[in-house]
């Protein structure tokens, strides 16, 4: 699923896209926290437990099987109409960004829908949901999928208050033996990471920031070597100058409202963590020469005339393992990265 074009004008993604009516994912940090009270008599009287105070899970196992299948049914209508409005209500933050260009550019290339249309199926789902106060709540959904190379979808479920539906932020595709363990109580509830967690080598509300910074120098020990951090360097600096082609590169920390980072503590006592980034590419031709023609689903997305340029806009989000602060290695691991195409601009 990497780089696949979606999205359909150019717009920064840490601005509202999405709105649901009245109560809209991307704009979940300007909401009211909506307050669930639990009442209980006791002998003294009427005792008040308010659930945004209280250390409660986030959903039960059975809120969670649910979801996923209200995800499933929506995703699999949007995916089979071209249709964004059909699952705008069960995704967000970075999938939702990626999700709805995917949509726009297929309904642009093909008004009629998807012609090659297979429906999503999630067996053997697992559920890791964490104990935590206050909102959002979220936690991750481990199937097994019908596409993506027998991979195992991981999904991460999100929601700001009791009234609006689960919708899914983040998905990463992993091999079966690279899910990593969760620390969980002896309930089998899961342990939250807080965004400014001092237990790990990079507290994951910086990890956004830090990966951009990564990408311009290409240097620093917070990532360990891989593919989408010193290959992805390297692969860049030999795009970066071709004849009759220049390519600049700019990369942007997408951390707001729903693009904000979660993690769940793993078993080697590290965390999996989830973040999103924005990156740009301007490929701009020389005098005489023009810009390799795209692809239809690039021009789905573009706006404006390619004349000596064209500027790709990317929402990429990344599951990483973030070492313990006693961990021997400290280097933050790549597991996955996932980016999509969101918008294009020719000039």
């Amino acid at each position: 699923m990497s780089r696949v074009s979606r999205g359909r004008s150019p717009r920064s993604p840490q601005t509202p896209r999405r709105p649901r009516t009245p109560r809209g994912l991307l704009g979940r940090s300007a909401l009211a926290v909506a307050s669930v009270t639990v009442l209980s008599l006791s002998a003294s009287g009427c005792v008040v437990v308010h659930g945004e105070r209280e250390v409660i899970p986030a959903a039960t196992r059975a809120e969670a099987s649910e979801a996923l299948k209200d995800f499933t049914t929506a995703y699999n209508k949007a995916d089979k109409a071209y249709d964004r409005s059909l699952d705008a209500d069960h995704v967000t933050g970075a999938l939702g960004a990626i999700d709805a260009a995917r949509l726009d550019a297929g309904r642009e290339i093909s008004p009629a829908g998807n012609p090659s249309y297979v429906p999503l199926e999630l067996t053997d789902a697992r559920f890791a949901i964490p104990k935590k106060a206050g909102w959002p709540r979220w936690f991750v959904a481990d199937a097994d999928a019908n596409k993506g190379n027998e991979a195992r979808w991981l999904l991460v479920f999100t929601r700001s208050n009791v009234v609006e539906p689960w919708a899914v932020a983040y998905l990463t595709l992993l091999d079966p033996d690279d899910v990593p363990r969760f620390r969980t109580d002896n309930d089998g509830w899961a342990e939250p990471v807080a965004a400014n967690s001092a237990e790990l080598a990079v507290a994951p509300e910086d990890l956004s920031a830090d990966y951009a910074t990564y990408l311009k120098s290409g240097s620093g020990a917070v990532f360990a070597p891989g593919v989408h951090t010193s290959g992805w360097v390297t692969q860049r600096q030999k795009s970066a100058i071709k004849p009759g082609l220049v390519t600049q590169f700019i990369d942007e920390p997408l951390t707001k409202g729903e693009f904000a980072p979660l993690g769940l503590r793993t078993t080697d006592g590290g965390a999996l963590v989830f973040f999103a980034t924005h990156h740009y590419e301007k490929q701009t031709a020389a005098q005489g020469t023009s810009i390799p023609a795209p692809g239809d689903s690039v021009l789905a997305l573009t706006t404006g005339e390619i004349k000596q340029s064209l500027t790709l806009e990317f929402v990429s989000n990344q599951a990483v393992l973030d070492p313990g602060k006693g961990a021997a290695n400290q280097g933050v691991q790549f597991l996955s990265r996932i980016q999509g195409l969101t918008a294009a601009q020719g000039e």
